[in-house]
């Protein structure tokens, strides 16, 4: 038998998209993800900031998100964006599957004005977040910046993955926390990227994730 007469799988044209709608007593979220996609976003989760930064997600990550959330903003923020943060790593863990073929490391520095930081990421199917920002400021507009944990925290336990951050420079917060998620979406989008040599195998050595 020839190597031609395999069937010949094309496991990048294979729809990596997925939906998750979370409903609790706080909140309302529906998130739709295309780990393919072309950067295009639509985020409307009642929190401006958090709104930004998924837009850098996307962009950076070439990946199409919506996101549409309401929650009890009478109260603060903190339930909205833990439960974006919660559905989207669902729905990016759904997405990928049982995550075969794909690169599932990835690295990136990313510089913004003063601020510089690094992301490493690996979707090794166990969650971990090293966390080493520090924001100087307790908020970015009405933002409380404690929420940037938060949101990395629930993103990770949930799409289970191993997230380090480190900040080498940086004084604005704003800068910091835009050049986390530009680092983390170019990191994702390493990571996720299609490894033609994998033949569409799981990426360890113990043939699981």
């Amino acid at each position: 038998m020839q190597i031609s007469d395999y069937p010949q799988v094309n496991f990048s044209s294979v729809p990596r998209i997925a939906s998750v709608h979370r409903t609790t007593g706080e909140t309302d979220v529906q998130v739709t993800i295309n780990l393919d996609g072309s950067g295009i976003c639509k985020a409307d989760t009642g929190i401006p900031f958090l709104d930004h930064m998924l837009h850098q997600i996307a962009s950076h990550g070439l990946i199409d998100l919506d996101v549409q959330a309401k929650g009890d903003w009478e109260i603060d923020d903190h339930h909205t964006n833990e439960d974006v943060g919660i559905s989207l790593g669902q729905a990016l863990h759904k997405a990928l599957g049982d995550r075969k073929g794909i690169v599932r490391f990835g690295n990136f520095l990313a510089p913004l004005d003063e601020a510089l930081v690094q992301v490493a990421l690996d979707f090794s199917g166990r969650p971990h977040l090293s966390y080493g920002l520090t924001i100087p400021t307790e908020r970015v507009g009405t933002y409380d910046t404690q929420l940037v944990r938060e949101f990395f925290v629930a993103l990770v336990n949930h799409s289970q993955m191993t997230l380090h951050i480190r900040q080498l420079d940086g004084i604005n917060s704003h800068h910091i926390i835009e050049a986390t998620f530009k680092a983390f979406a170019r990191a994702a989008r390493m990571a996720l990227e299609v490894d033609p040599r994998r033949a569409g195998t799981i990426p360890s050595s113990k043939g699981v994730l």
